[in-house]
């Protein structure tokens, strides 16, 4: 039987959590990540330093709240793929998904411009979206029979989850993107390497 507390806590939580996060993005945007403390932002959201830091380990996480979803939802492409798409398939259009929203959407471009221009926000956002490699090459074993072990699986999840940081730079993302996979799916022979 659920307790109704359980509920409202962890409502509770989530409520608090976003208030951080939002709080922080805020701050961030508008003033610089090196300007705002960590009691800045606790003072936002009108908490305490403590409680801030029971929810997030410190001031770059503060920026990167939906991290296990993305993780999630990396996984959900390669496992939830559409009948007759290979993994390869189903990574590529999740990632492109994932990239061109990024890319296109307004909202987003002020954020990428707060993580491009704050060196420890770019290495930490590079950390946080590589430590799903291990998830993803365990995906990525259990629908192609291999051990997620095996160096091919962990350097297919390991390149994938490259790919986008890639072709971010690039005038055309999307097209960025494609090459990329099309060198994943086809090997290097079209390169002369």
């Amino acid at each position: 039987m659920t307790h109704p507390t359980t509920g409202r806590r962890e409502r509770k939580k989530a409520q608090t959590r976003k208030a951080l996060a939002d709080a922080a993005l805020r701050l961030f945007l508008e003033h610089g990540y090196d300007r705002v403390s960590v009691k800045d932002v606790a003072e936002a959201a009108d908490v305490s330093v403590t409680t801030l830091f029971k929810h997030f380990s410190g001031k770059e996480a503060l920026v990167f709240d939906q991290d296990t979803e993305r993780g999630e939802a990396l996984v959900a492409a390669v496992r939830d793929r559409g009948p007759g798409r290979t993994v390869l398939d189903g990574l590529h259009e999740h990632l492109r998904g994932v990239l061109l929203e990024i890319h296109d959407a307004p909202e987003f471009r002020r954020f990428r411009e707060l993580i491009d221009g704050t060196p420890a926000l770019g290495e930490y956002a590079h950390r946080m979206w590589m430590r799903h490699e291990t998830a993803l090459a365990e995906a990525i074993a259990a629908e192609t029979g291999a051990g997620a072990d095996e160096v091919t699986v962990r350097a297919l999840a390991h390149y994938a989850l490259a790919a986008p940081r890639l072709a971010r730079g690039s005038e055309d993302p999307g097209a960025a993107l494609d090459r990329i996979f099309a060198l994943l799916r086809d090997g290097w022979g079209d390169l002369g390497a």
